[in-house]
């Protein structure tokens, strides 16, 4: 049973295999002409500039958590300093590895934009959809071939450590693994978010609404910006987000399945018969560790069969050829789930949980094209309600993303209900790593969206046929619905793999109920479900302040050198990037800093009980916001493209749709998804720190 994992670390390296066979396919691709050349560049340099400034400053945090770590949790109750230098090691080798997907799905999507754009003047539709698709999916497989394989280095290095069992003490310093992961991602989250939506607000407001410039002209000195902004916040901030997602989903399963107290007697648990069915009770533990790692292996074999189907016919719309090929991973990692549950459990129970999960993430992303998608009644409504202004647009915008926490809500609750029924805490754990064994092509189609976004800003730049931007416009209408498909995907994923987080938050620190009669378990339900409010108050502010910079060098750039509106003089560019650049990496360490500290200190002051309620309450209240965020932001969007379809650029209805999708930015790009991360990091820094509280100050 044991040597199943060498079948991890393999498929893993696979996963990784293919992401530089899909890199090296978009490098060889042609990028055209030397204006198009020349713009690819300088958005890469860009990007590249702004991830090494914030990875300077993430390896010093890095660092300083990695000696807090090791000094501090021997100081709690049955941590040796062994247990706490591995967490410490794990936390490590996380964060190293979401940031490395992240530098590798950037570099890959700044190829792959001009690349793109030369597909769609030279050869058409489908094959500028190939091209944006492997760049995305190039995010894809690094995100999940790391994840995958850096779990499973892991467990064998630790199952090989002299005297030390894994199967005994992997719960405990794995978490780091997930603290590491998850530290990385919200730093990355916000800081990609501010970055990209002060340039986006400031190209918006001034070039479009006070200049009637269109959107990417090169005239616009935040333009180059701008397209940086995608790939820093939705390329590389996605791709850490997802990462943090899908490592935490099998972090929490691995914990619930070893550190489980199962009494063999008990027939009533649903996971009875499971049990009685090995050897030992050490053996059924190390299924349980195996299992969802092994689960998430299939995801990413499906996943590559899956991407072969992906802009293969040439009558088959964007949006319909990756619907298919998702499909068909999804078929895929349903009929080989069922195999192996049969194979290690001999029993249908784990691959239920898993399929609740699987089906549950599907329905959400049905649900939230119904909220987003320009095809749609909810899109439809805000675009008609622009009639009237910038008021009723954004009314309509706020009530659709209201109601459309409604279904995603009830299909979680229904998902976690039946995967608790089918294999109980473990089912929770399993429910979230069905969700996510797809995360591949998730990633891969939401990453696919800012590099079609990106083509289109070159090919309007490099004065390409008005054909070419209107295959891009497409590509880009399509990506984004499946960036807010990703980012429900995301935040339901978040929601189940928190609960499970949680359950095993319960289990350590031996908290056997959480008494909402008592006053300090109420006091941290109130301050949990005040923190993503606050959090995202101050990624939004963040936001403003930032744009408010960028939009006063705009109007001074178009004031002091009036050649730029004529054509005659050159923008500053680089000025608008070193703008987005300092104020992103200033503005993303206050929120960072409040979601690792809040818990710390609740635990600390009130006790690990009131932390239980302070978990409790920022989940419940997190995932509603972040529902709402995340549709509201998609449907101003699709809703002001609608507009650009029909009544065209410049209208009235324009100028008020422009205004709802400003809105919206910092709602779905920056607080929205940066909320799945928060509340799984406070779980996780629960977690991982549980030893070192106790009853609080006041118990």
């Amino acid at each position: 049973m044991t040597n199943l994992i060498y079948a991890a670390v393999a498929i893993g390296v696979i996963g990784l295999l293919y992401a530089a066979v899909l890199y090296h396919k978009v490098q060889k691709a042609p990028k055209g002409n030397e204006r198009m050349r020349e713009i690819q560049s300088f958005i890469k340099e860009g990007a590249m500039a702004f991830l090494k400034k914030e990875y300077k400053i993430l390896a010093f945090f890095t660092l300083l958590v990695f000696l807090v770590l090791g000094l501090i949790l021997p100081l709690g109750k049955n941590v040796s300093s062994l247990n706490a230098w591995l967490t410490a090691v794990n936390f490590f080798i996380g964060a190293v590895l979401s940031a490395l997907a992240g530098f590798f799905g950037m570099r890959a999507a700044t190829s792959a934009n001009s690349a793109v754009a030369n597909a769609a003047k030279d050869h058409g539709m489908n094959k500028a959809l190939s091209i944006a698709f492997n760049g995305g999916s190039v995010m894809g497989f690094c995100v999940v071939g790391l994840g995958l394989l850096g779990l499973s280095i892991v467990y064998l290095l630790e199952a090989n450590l002299p005297g030390y069992n894994p199967n005994e003490g992997i719960q405990d310093v794995i978490n780091g693994f997930g603290l590491g992961a998850s530290s990385i991602a919200l730093f990355a989250r916000v800081g990609g978010g501010i970055y990209t939506k002060a340039a986006d607000v400031g190209a918006d407001l001034v070039g479009k609404v006070e200049m009637g410039i269109p959107e990417d002209d090169p005239r616009n000195p935040s333009v180059i910006a701008d397209n940086v902004g995608d790939n820093v916040g939705d390329v590389a901030g996605m791709g850490a987000d997802l990462f943090e997602s899908y490592v935490g989903s099998i972090i929490a399963a691995i914990t619930l399945g070893v550190s489980m107290q199962m009494p063999l007697s008990d027939t009533n648990n649903p996971l009875y018969n499971i049990v009685e069915s090995f050897a030992s009770y050490e053996e059924s533990r190390v299924a349980f560790a195996l299992f969802p790692l092994l689960i998430c292996g299939i995801g990413i074999l499906a996943t590559i069969f899956g991407t072969l189907f992906i802009g293969s016919g040439e009558k088959i719309s964007p949006h319909k050829s990756l619907k298919i090929g998702t499909y068909i991973t999804a078929f895929i990692t349903v009929v080989a789930s069922i195999a192996l549950s049969f194979f290690i459990f001999n029993s249908f129970r784990p691959f239920a949980a898993i399929l609740s999960g699987l089906l549950c993430g599907i329905l959400i992303g049905i649900f939230t094209e119904i909220y987003t998608s320009s095809e749609h009644h909810y899109v439809k409504r805000i675009a008609d309600q622009s009639k009237t202004g910038a008021a009723t647009n954004i009314i309509c915008g706020i009530s659709v993303g209201m109601v459309s926490t409604a279904l995603p809500v009830l299909i979680i609750a229904i998902g976690t209900l039946l995967a608790y029924y089918f294999a109980n805490l473990y089912g929770i754990a399993l429910a979230s790593v069905g969700m996510l064994s797809i995360v591949g092509n998730t990633i891969a189609i939401d990453a696919y969206g800012p590099i079609a976004d990106n083509a289109g800003g070159i090919a309007q730049m490099a004065d390409l046929p008005h054909e070419v931007r209107e295959i891009t416009d497409k590509l880009d209408s399509v990506g984004n619905t499946t960036a807010a498909i990703g980012k429900g995907f995301a935040i339901s994923s978040a929601a189940l793999t928190a609960l499970a987080l949680y359950a095993s938050y319960a289990q350590v620190a031996d908290i056997k109920m959480i008494d909402i009669l008592n006053p300090s378990v109420v006091v941290g339900m109130l301050v949990g479900a005040m923190l993503p409010f606050l959090f995202s108050a101050l990624a939004m502010s963040s936001v403003g302040k930032a744009a408010n910079v960028m939009i006063k060098e705009v109007r001074r750039q178009f004031k002091e050198k009036p050649g730029i509106f004529e054509g005659t003089e050159k923008p500053e560019y680089a000025k608008c990037i070193e703008i987005s650049t300092a104020s992103a990496i200033k503005e993303m360490t206050l929120p960072s800093i409040i979601a690792i500290l809040a818990p710390i200190l609740t635990g600390l002051i009130l006790g690990k009980n009131a932390l239980g309620g302070l978990l409790a309450g920022s989940l419940v209240s997190g995932i509603m916001l972040a529902i709402f965020m995340a549709n509201s932001g998609g449907a101003w969007d699709n809703a002001k493209k609608t507009i650009e379809q029909g009544q065209g650029k410049g209208s009235f209805e324009h100028s008020a749709s422009v205004v709802g999708d400003t809105v919206g930015d910092p709602f779905k790009d920056t607080a929205g998804p940066s909320l799945n991360i928060l509340i799984k990091l406070m779980t996780i820094v629960a977690l991982v720190f549980a030893s070192i509280f106790g009853n609080g100050i006041f118990g």
